[in-house]
């Protein structure tokens, strides 16, 4: 008859950081948890995080959303770049398939909106994109 042995290579549920903080922050953090706002320092900084997270969960999820691999045709045109530049925001375009950026977006208007490219396939732009991009492509 065989035993189950328990598994002891569990993940843990919590992953240990460490930070430097000053003796001011520090001594304001104790004195929260002398006066009982929380149970200890751990609890005042996760309670920090994840307040921030919260403040800027729109944000973490078009970052996400940006971030997913498509599978196909991904056609980057001038339109598309300047929507994306006036956004503030930034491109990390990952396609399995074929990426093509039209003849008319300029270098500087690719380096400003585009922050890396992952294709697993082919990639079609003029010598000049590629050449502005040439750090950015993986």
């Amino acid at each position: 008859m065989t035993t189950i042995k328990p598994l002891r290579d569990k993940m843990p549920d919590t992953e240990k950081v460490t930070i430097n903080l000053g003796y001011v922050d520090l001594g304001r953090i104790d004195l929260l948890v002398q006066e009982g706002f929380y149970s200890n320092r751990s609890d005042l900084i996760r309670t920090a995080i994840r307040n921030q997270l919260d403040n800027h969960v729109e944000t973490v999820s078009k970052t996400i959303d940006r971030h997913v691999m498509e599978l196909g045709l991904r056609d980057l045109s001038r339109a598309d770049l300047e929507s994306v530049r006036a956004a503030g925001e930034l491109l990390h375009v990952k396609v399995v398939g074929l990426v093509r950026i039209d003849a008319d977006v300029t270098p500087d208007l690719a380096r400003a909106t585009i922050g890396s490219i992952t294709v697993l396939g082919g990639f079609q732009a003029s010598a000049e994109i590629k050449a502005a991009l040439a750090d950015r492509i993986r």
